[in-house]
């Protein structure tokens, strides 16, 4: 015989909304910088990431972009090929390699970081009377693990 479930609404459920949410935002601009620019949601995140950092480890991109390593890689082989991305060495240790933007790349992100600013302003404007709580929270999800961890979405 069949148990009853307890009650759950998923509509509600906040870090489903939050998922859901999260990838319609970035679906809507990845769309605009995969036409114009040719580059996946991964690339973005490379690319915007060594704009924001410099060079850096694979390693510590890949902690940065918040991906998988293999799709981190990937994404930062598809950039050094399509020569936005440079590797070099690590003075520090030479089996390490970091990435930096090449010159190619600063010049992208010239183009990209204006569309994403403008995509930002829309977005905060949409949301104006409830930004500074929507800021405030978000730094709270970000700055731990609410509710000690457990299933996302």
């Amino acid at each position: 015989m069949p148990t009853d479930l307890p009650d759950f609404d998923l509509s509600r459920f906040l870090p489903y909304r939050l998922t859901v949410a999260a990838e319609r935002l970035s679906a809507a601009l990845a769309r605009r910088y995969r036409s114009e620019f040719g580059i996946s949601v991964a690339e973005w995140r490379v690319l915007v990431h060594l704009a924001d950092a410099g060079a850096v480890s694979i390693r510590d991109l890949e902690a940065r972009v918040h991906l998988e390593k293999s799709k981190a890689s990937r994404a930062a082989s598809r950039l050094v090929e399509a020569g936005y991305v440079v590797k070099t060495a690590n003075p520090d240790d030479r089996r390490l390699v970091r990435l930096s933007l090449s010159d190619s790349g600063r010049t992208l992100m010239t183009d990209l970081l204006p569309l994403a600013r403008a995509y930002q302003e829309r977005l905060e404007h949409l949301v104006a009377p409830h930004l500074d709580g929507l800021e405030a929270a978000l730094d709270t999800f970000m700055a731990e693990e609410p509710g000690g961890g457990g299933p996302g979405s």
